[in-house]
């Protein structure tokens, strides 16, 4: 019952139908499901393992090798010998050695004078050391079973990991930055699609007062051709402007449906309804000044300003010698893990490497790291101040359009009582029916216009705001 119960919760809350959904819940709904931002994300976690692997550098490595041969190849055989410390004479070929001694023994008679005499021979002498020791030279097959840890680290490397850790610790941050921008441009999106459903909403309600109103004025005209004041050209007149307003009305559902198809890409989650905002968003208040500082443009360019400077100390890492140090620890035998530390060995050392000659190459590398470096500070200095243009050219358009929403509220207040007043002037008989219907569409353009107008402010709004980096 219990897993019943879970998985009744679990598939629900997959095909729940948001309603009356807050623009802060929206946001809090895209940054959980929006892919592009989990995928962002990932990279931010790449990143983070990059600084690792660079740090890990320092510590050097630690490798364990078993090697397991078979050979009977003179040299091969002689030295795993040797390396698991079992070598004999007899390897050495002394058996050989010995059998032209005792030649030289049976050859005096058992008489020592004599057998120095021919011992002092060169020419025994020569026979002797030119013998081809059989058991060094053909021996018989030999496992070799050798167990090896090797620990390499880097004492100084002209502080080359130091500079390559900084600035795989300062690439992450600039991975922080980009899932940033990410997440601006996707509540830009979701801001804008949000505001246009209140404003579309709103809009629905205005066409449907325009329609009620079409409706009365219908009505009117039917009364007055009931008493032969109105003519059926005006009925058929009236009906083609509701025509008109209703095709208005759906374009707008369509368009509300719309909205909502894209909010619920944008959140992952289907949307019936939101709770309406206000039709305006706020202008942020901050001065220019910090305004971009805020910026994420600009954060990215410092940071790659620092990066660029890093990495001219990178580069004069090689003009500095390598040092680094190592130790092995060794044991072999013809079994495995045979007399094991019987068997083992240590070796360590050091080693200094100096590049004396490149043809060129460091020096090179290391004027165009300072050359990037200048004309990163250029692109600095050029972000400052496009940064500072771009937003005060938004907040110009911004005011601009504040301006413009009045005169356009103002117009759409005057066609609506244009409007009233034409109608009132039909029914007393003193407008013609084209007249009332012509400033019926003058109000509905107005309305447009008003719409319009508001939506372009909006949208320059979210494009500051998707420029910064929250509070």
């Amino acid at each position: 019952m219990k897993i019943f119960v879970s998985i009744l919760v679990f598939v629900s809350s997959i095909f729940a139908i948001e309603t009356n959904l807050t623009l802060n819940e929206a946001i809090l709904l895209l940054k959980k499901n929006s892919s592009n931002i989990k995928i962002a994300k990932f990279n931010e976690k790449i990143a983070k393992f990059k600084t690792k692997i660079a740090k890990s550098y320092n510590y050097g490595n630690l490798d364990y090798t078993l090697n397991a041969i078979r050979s009977n190849e003179a040299g091969n055989v002689f030295g795993f010998k040797l390396q698991s410390r079992e070598a004999t004479f007899r390897d050495f070929g002394f058996n050989d050695f010995l059998g032209g001694v005792g030649q030289a023994l049976g050859m005096a008679g058992g008489n020592f004078g004599a057998f120095t005499s021919i011992m002092s021979n060169p020419a025994m002498q020569n026979r002797l050391l030119d013998t081809a020791p059989n058991d060094l030279n053909y021996p018989g097959y030999r496992n070799h079973f050798q167990n090896k840890l090797t620990y390499q680290v880097p004492l100084f490397t002209g502080y080359k990991l130091t500079q390559y850790k900084v600035i795989m610790k300062d690439m992450e941050k600039l991975s922080k930055l980009d899932t940033k921008k990410i997440i601006n441009e996707e509540i830009y999106q979701t801001k804008k699609t949000f505001f246009n459903i209140s404003l579309v909403e709103n809009y629905i309600k205005h066409l449907k007062k325009l329609k009620q109103n079409i409706d009365k004025l219908e009505d009117i005209i039917r009364a007055f051709k009931d008493e032969g004041y109105a003519k059926d050209t005006d009925i058929l007149e009236v009906q083609a402007k509701k025509a008109s307003v209703l095709s208005y009305l759906n374009q707008a559902k369509l368009n509300r449906e719309l909205a909502y198809q894209y909010l619920a890409f944008l959140i992952g989650k289907k949307v019936s309804s939101i709770s309406q905002v206000n039709e305006l968003a706020p202008l942020p208040k901050d001065s220019i000044q910090k305004l971009v500082d805020r910026t994420l443009d600009l954060k990215m360019a410092k940071l790659g300003y620092k990066i660029t400077k890093e990495n001219i100390k990178l580069q004069k890492s090689a003009f500095y010698p390598m040092v680094g140090a190592f130790g092995e620890y060794l044991s072999a035998d013809d079994k495995p893990f045979n007399d094991f530390f019987k068997h083992d060995s240590i070796t360590f050392g050091a080693q200094l490497k100096w590049n004396i000659f490149d043809g060129g190459k460091k020096s090179a590398q290391f004027q165009e790291a300072k050359v990037k470096h200048m004309q990163m500070a250029e692109k600095l200095a050029l972000a400052k101040k496009g940064l500072a243009l771009k937003i005060r050219q938004i907040i110009t358009e911004v005011k601009s359009k504040d301006f413009d929403i009045k005169a356009k509220q103002r117009e759409f207040d005057f066609a609506k009582k244009v409007f009233e007043q034409y109608e009132g002037k039909y029914k007393e008989g003193l407008e013609k029916i084209s007249d009332v219907l012509i400033k019926h569409s003058q109000e509905i353009q107005a309305l447009l216009e008003l719409l319009k107008v508001k939506t372009q402010r909006n949208q320059k709004v979210f494009e500051l705001e998707k420029l910064l980096e929250g509070k």
